[in-house]
């Protein structure tokens, strides 16, 4: 138990003007402090001492056999203190009392009973006769324990009932969505909650085999329809999922229906080792946007990925980024022996520096604030740190800003991608893997095209390293991927403040879709291609069924609680200089290959001979460094023919 406070102590002993100043004060005590524990097992004792000896002189029989009985009774009740101490009885905090604590209880008098007819049977031995009567010390030990256990089990009531606010606030009903352990587990955690979130009414059973049963002493309902239909016949206006044996598909139909009425949706997960009670009761939260997708887990070759990291060296470029952080926390999970996390971006990197330090590994990381820009300093890294593995992440990404700024796209997107793959033919990097985006297929915006002159670049060091057949060549790996929730800059995030901000919703389209990932799941498929990479391909990506962008601000106002387009409005504003309706992850000339992995496919894409194409590029960079948005969006058309602008000032440069 924790120890108690002054400010506790002055709460237990203060004088009270009224009862309520009483009720009050022990609402405000979150536990018993130790020594009233200790006090109260005391006085458990002395009674369980005084009416087991009412019982055996009311048989004529004497509990101790000796004249001077307050130096046996009093050893009696240290003994009996001796084994609190060793079992930590008031150890606990009593309103949280389980079965564990009635063990302990149980073991500590069993012990004291055995200890005394031990010292019975030597003491008679020599002297002939007993000191305590055995009869007497068995009763002892049945009333103690159970006085012990009896008063626990009242305080751990008391506490319930007073601490509840179930008769203080108005909870929402809530139903817990299924039977099993994990279910009951979760309902008896949020039961001792404090301060309590949940008014929990029922549990739903959907195999109909325990419709005249009760768990908690609350009804087991039983779904003949869909849920809705049952929470409504209830009043209950949420629903926890904690039926661990729904799968992927059953648990989105479940959180569709009820997000249509405008009910509360929460989940948790399954319950396999945990045993703090508290614990269990955090993990319930309410549903999130990522939990929507219909995508199923991945399965990484983890072998293959830690044969390619494992006691390398690896350098990542736009470390602090959304994908570059997550890319680092997942190569630490296959122990390299260094890690160097590069970005210009100086508060994000040391935020990642820190959270880094906090973790529990034996891989040196160590954060570099750098441009890609700048050949010098990358140079630098390379000839310092002797990198085996490159993730290249870093890049400019927003389309208005990059349409805005062309040369900055150039700059960063085209000439720093070709400082580091460069450094990396130069310096023997095993592997390159660079981070791309759908937006670079038949692009419409600036930013989409620079990354797809990165990509052309990076496929004809390939296709140079093969055609010179240089030895221990690096091998250029190009993944290729939409949009991630959660990434900084993306719709998620946007929408979430908006709606923090009462609305409205702004959507530049509403027929506008786009393709979605999670940060991490994007993250594990770009370690799967780089290992199971050749040279030279461009892996794309399974994105799942395609996402109205409408459709998901709807139910991200719904998950928040509040009704589309009455509480939150949606504002149409129109689309924005360079932006798709839809976006594609391959070219129209472009076919795909299978490979191992299910969610990953090779784009077959045509490769232009390095010359050629390094030629165009210094060209392309030259004009950049002019700043003349014009002439360098007219020279990236020039690379990439397919490259067509939409809904921007460049359109005329297309006719």
């Amino acid at each position: 138990m924790n120890n108690y406070t002054k400010q506790d102590f002055k709460r237990l002993i203060l004088p009270f003007s009224s009862g309520n100043n009483l009720i009050l004060n022990i609402r405000n005590l979150s536990y018993l402090p130790r020594w009233i524990v200790l006090a109260i097992d005391l006085a458990v004792l002395i009674a369980s001492f005084f009416f087991t000896k009412l019982i055996i002189n009311g048989i004529g029989l004497h509990f101790i056999s000796f004249e001077n009985k307050l130096k046996f009774i009093c050893l009696l009740v240290g003994v009996n203190l001796y084994f609190f101490w060793i079992f930590r009885t008031y150890a606990g905090i009593i309103r949280y009392s389980s079965y564990t604590d009635a063990i302990k209880l149980l073991f500590s008098q069993v012990s004291v009973f055995f200890i005394f007819v031990s010292g019975n049977a030597v003491y008679e031995f020599f002297y002939a006769t007993k000191i305590y009567l055995n009869t007497a010390l068995f009763i002892y030990m049945i009333l103690s324990f159970c006085g012990l256990f009896m008063y626990r089990v009242v305080v751990k009531q008391v506490f319930e009932q007073v601490f509840s606010e179930k008769n203080r606030i108005n909870l929402p009903r809530t139903l817990i969505y299924g039977t099993d352990a994990n279910a009951l587990a979760v309902a008896k955690s949020l039961k001792l909650e404090i301060p309590t979130r949940f008014k929990i009414v029922g549990f739903v059973d959907r195999n109909s085999q325990n419709s005249s049963k009760r768990m908690m002493d609350l009804p087991i309902l039983i779904q003949k329809k869909k849920l809705p239909t049952l929470m409504r016949s209830v009043g209950a206006e949420g629903v926890i999922i904690a039926d661990k044996s729904l799968s992927k598909e059953e648990r989105l139909v479940i959180v569709e229906q009820c997000l249509e009425l405008n009910y509360k949706v929460y989940v948790v997960p399954a319950i396999t080792d945990w045993e703090n009670q508290k614990e269990i009761s955090q993990k319930v939260k309410s549903i999130q946007i990522e939990d929507l997708l219909d995508r199923k887990p991945i399965v990484l070759d983890s072998k293959s990925i830690s044969k390619q990291i494992k006691e390398c060296t690896i350098l990542i470029t736009g470390a602090a980024g959304s994908i570059g952080s997550e890319i680092v926390r997942q190569v630490l999970f296959f122990k390299p022996t260094k890690i160097i996390a590069v970005d210009q971006a100086e508060t994000p990197l040391h935020n990642l520096s820190l959270e880094l330090m906090a973790l529990n590994t034996n891989s040196i990381i160590q954060t570099i604030v750098a441009d890609i820009r700048n050949k010098d300093t990358i140079e630098r890294i390379f000839k310092d740190y002797r990198p085996e593995v490159v993730y290249h992440a870093a890049a400019y990404k927003h389309v208005p800003l990059m349409e805005e700024n062309p040369s900055q796209a150039i700059l960063t997107n085209v000439e720093g991608t070709l400082n580091v793959a460069n450094l990396s033919c130069q310096y023997k990097v095993k592997s390159f893997v660079m981070v791309s985006t759908d937006k670079a297929v038949n692009p419409s915006n600036v930013m989409g095209a620079s990354k797809r002159i990165a990509e052309k670049y990076v496929q004809s060091l390939q296709l140079k390293s093969v055609a010179n057949k240089t030895a221990m060549s690096t091998k250029f790996i190009t993944t290729r991927f939409g949009n991630v929730l959660g990434s900084n800059g993306s719709v998620v995030p946007l929408f979430t403040k908006q709606i923090a901000e009462g609305g409205p919703i702004t959507i530049t389209h509403p027929d506008i879709i786009r393709y979605f990932m999670t940060i991490p799941e994007a993250c594990q498929l770009v370690l799967e291609a780089g290992a199971m990479g050749k040279g030279g391909e461009i892996y794309i990506f399974d994105m799942g069924k395609p996402v109205k962008i409408i459709d998901l601000a709807r139910k991200m106002i719904k998950l928040a609680g509040f009704v589309p387009d009455q509480d939150i409005k949606i504002k149409i504003v129109g689309l924005r200089p360079g932006e798709k309706l839809y976006e594609e992850l391959l070219n129209d000339t472009s076919k795909t290959i299978p490979t191992h992995h299910q969610k990953i496919m090779i784009a077959e894409e045509i490769q232009e001979e390095f010359e050629i194409l390094h030629d165009e590029i210094e060209e392309l960079i030259t004009i950049a460094n002019f700043h003349n948005k014009e002439a360098i969006v007219a020279k990236m058309k020039r690379i990439v023919p397919e490259f067509k602008s939409m809904n921007s000032t460049y359109e005329v440069l297309d006719k």
